[in-house]
């Protein structure tokens, strides 16, 4: 094989950490020493760094010292922050994907909504938790905006953890299968104000229990 250079190295170390990320593979205020990821990924240090360094430039990271990165902890306003900056960009690729949906499209979403509601009603947090990133990741691609979606894959390394949070407190209330299927219903319409609006609620239900989890710690 090809020698791989350290840039192409660097570049696919920094895919696969930000794929973990945005999986909640990782939990706010987790410390990730480089020299394990390196073990771990079957490289040196060094690319290790320089993708590391990439997703703190991206505020998906912190670095503490020289050896490890830390999952930022999970605040209020963190998360304040990541919601509004979600629902613009998340919106605006649904509007836009709602004039490019096919009957094709709209099967893949609710073969995918089926995977996250059947994978929640057995208990299987990590599989629902995947399923939804799944849904919502194909629903976002409609809009077929390269720049924009890595915006939002952007926020999502940031939401990833928090999400994971979210799953395995396993106290949450809203699921999110109503607005998924409204969100369905309005792209076969191809209405992407409808489709825009029923994410909106989406996020923002979905951020009620995150919110109730901040009140819990706050009365700690």
């Amino acid at each position: 094989m090809a020698k791989i250079e350290s840039g192409s190295l660097s570049a696919r170390i920094y895919s696969e950490l930000r794929r973990a990320l945005i999986a909640g593979d990782y939990s706010p205020g987790e410390r990730l020493k480089m020299q394990d990821l390196a073990v771990e990924l079957g490289t040196s240090v060094t690319p290790v760094r320089e993708a590391c360094l990439r997703l703190v430039s991206e505020q998906a990271l912190e670095l503490r010292s020289g050896r490890f990165i830390v999952v930022p902890e999970l605040t209020r306003a963190r998360y304040w922050q990541i919601r509004k900056i979600r629902i613009a960009l998340e919106c605006l690729a649904t509007r836009e994907g709602a004039a490019n949906c096919s009957a094709e499209d709209i099967s893949r979403l609710k073969s995918l909504h089926n995977k996250f509601v059947q994978h929640e009603a057995k208990g299987h947090l990590v599989k629902a938790r995947h399923a939804n990133q799944q849904f919502h990741f194909a629903l976002y691609a409609l809009c077929g905006m390269p720049l924009l979606m890595g915006q939002i894959e952007a926020m999502w390394a940031s939401m990833g953890p928090i999400l994971n949070v979210f799953y395995l407190t396993r106290d949450h209330e809203y699921v999110g299968a109503y607005e998924h299927l409204a969100i369905m219903d309005a792209l076969a319409n191809h209405d992407g104000i409808a489709a825009a609006a029923a994410l909106e609620r989406d996020i923002v239900a979905g951020g009620l229990d995150i919110l109730r989890h901040f009140d819990r710690q706050d009365s700690v």
